[in-house]
């Protein structure tokens, strides 16, 4: 019986030992994908700040090019207007393409009281936007179905 403890004891060891390895392993993969996503993650952040800038330069040159001919008030006015048709068609192509697996409602501007799913507030969920399932047209069939 010695002999069993002893490979009990090697087996209990060796268990701990490839566990150890395992976390490792695991703590030093996850290290180098979170390192790898931060970059992206700070890449794509200067992006955009490089991009709003970009877009503010632009639009300081469509006020400056339009009040040379007219007044300044109202060549800003333009220039916010345009601006606001710019975000206005892009929220547009976002919202379009964020329910790709939704099917495509007519756009309707968005109400608090909405629900995703189109149940009514205050209504169970059923899954389907209705909150009962549907009644059918007829009472159930009694007869047995028996294949002949």
């Amino acid at each position: 019986m010695d002999r069993f403890d002893h490979l009990e004891h090697l087996d209990k060891h060796l268990v701990e030992e490839l566990a150890q390895v395992a976390r490792e392993t695991v703590r030093d993969e996850l290290r180098e994908q979170s390192r790898k996503q931060r970059r992206t993650a700070m890449l794509y952040a200067a992006s955009g700040a490089a991009a709003l800038y970009a877009g503010g330069a632009v639009a300081l040159a469509v006020g400056l090019a339009l009040a040379a001919g007219l007044p300044g008030w109202a060549a800003a006015l333009i220039t916010g207007a345009l601006l606001g048709a710019v975000a206005y068609f892009l929220r547009g192509a976002a919202h379009s393409g964020h329910a790709s697996h939704e099917p495509h409602e007519p756009h309707e501007p968005h109400a608090p009281h909405r629900v995703v799913g189109g149940t009514p507030p205050g209504a169970p969920p059923s899954g389907l936007g209705m909150p009962y399932p549907p009644m059918p047209d007829s009472p159930p069939d009694d007869t047995p179905h028996h294949r002949a």
